[in-house]
């Protein structure tokens, strides 16, 4: 069988949207080849072990298995992340927040912090971005400390620090420019929780009390206390979540309160500033 016939063949027997792209890292996963392999060498056979292996992981993806879950690895800002069952799967529409605290954190040094790390995307990304900016990763999950950890390790970024805590509980400090979080957002009866890759993922990273609003509640209650004057706290939510969230923000005395929408045209990013001047 050839790498063409191969990708045919996977491609066909996949549902979801990626098809085609998942097709494509599963079987360079097989080969142990980087994806311009694919395009160059289309009539190369796969040897059997390649193709057993290769059978194997898409087996693994048609049971509805997350192709991140399945290879351990995610592109995420150029970066690619170990990624592991326990800890949610980087997605680009979250690349849009990382944009947005560039943007309005531009030319000021300072403290960040990263609320729900996570794997350490985000802080990976901001740290990497501006090694003028201490950046701070703040996670309760065991699974999700360890898999930072192991990310940060590989970065060895000076300016980057992990923190084990809830939300704004470890931040000592009250001088942060800027604060942001992808927090659980879904409500609990969510239908998309059973549909796709979010059924593989847990449920403490998914899901929010108060129709997916509590842990949103929470920080832009909290975070005000840990902002400098004029710090800002950028929050992603579902994009039905775009009203209430600026309402969150208002309610707690923030300023210039702007939704940003993602690629799909969709409002998934918040942003406030806490009066006062840097």
């Amino acid at each position: 069988m050839t790498l063409h016939e191969a990708l045919r063949q996977a491609q066909a027997r996949f549902v979801a949207d990626s098809a085609a792209l998942d097709a494509q890292l599963l079987l360079c996963a097989a080969l142990g080849a980087p994806r311009s392999r694919l395009y160059s060498h289309p009539e190369q056979a796969l040897t059997p072990e390649q193709a057993a292996h290769f059978a194997a992981l898409c087996a693994r993806r048609e049971a509805g298995e997350p192709v991140a879950y399945i290879l351990e690895r995610r592109e995420f800002w150029s970066r690619e992340l170990e990624v592991t069952p326990g800890v949610l799967i980087p997605r680009p529409e979250t690349e849009l927040l990382v944009e947005i605290a560039l943007q309005l954190g531009a030319n000021q040094a300072g403290r960040v912090a990263d609320l729900g790390a996570g794997s350490g995307a985000i802080a990976l990304a901001l740290a990497s971005e501006r090694p003028d900016w201490s950046v701070v990763a703040v996670e309760q999950s065991a699974a999700a400390i360890a898999q930072a950890r192991r990310n940060f390790a590989v970065a060895a970024l000076p300016n980057l620090s992990l923190r084990e805590g809830s939300w704004c509980e470890p931040l000592s400090e009250r001088d942060y420019l800027l604060i942001a979080s992808n927090p659980p957002y879904l409500a609990a009866d969510d239908p998309h929780l059973w549909q796709g890759d979010l059924c593989h993922e847990p449920l403490s990273a998914l899901v929010a009390a108060e129709n997916g609003l509590a842990d949103l509640r929470q920080l832009a209650t909290d975070a005000p206390h840990y902002l400098r004057e004029g710090g800002w706290l950028l929050l992603e939510h579902g994009w039905e979540q775009g009203a209430a969230v600026r309402d969150l923000l208002r309610v707690n005395a923030f300023v210039e309160v702007c939704t940003y929408r993602d690629t799909g045209d969709r409002e998934r990013v918040t942003a406030g500033r806490k009066e006062g001047n840097p």
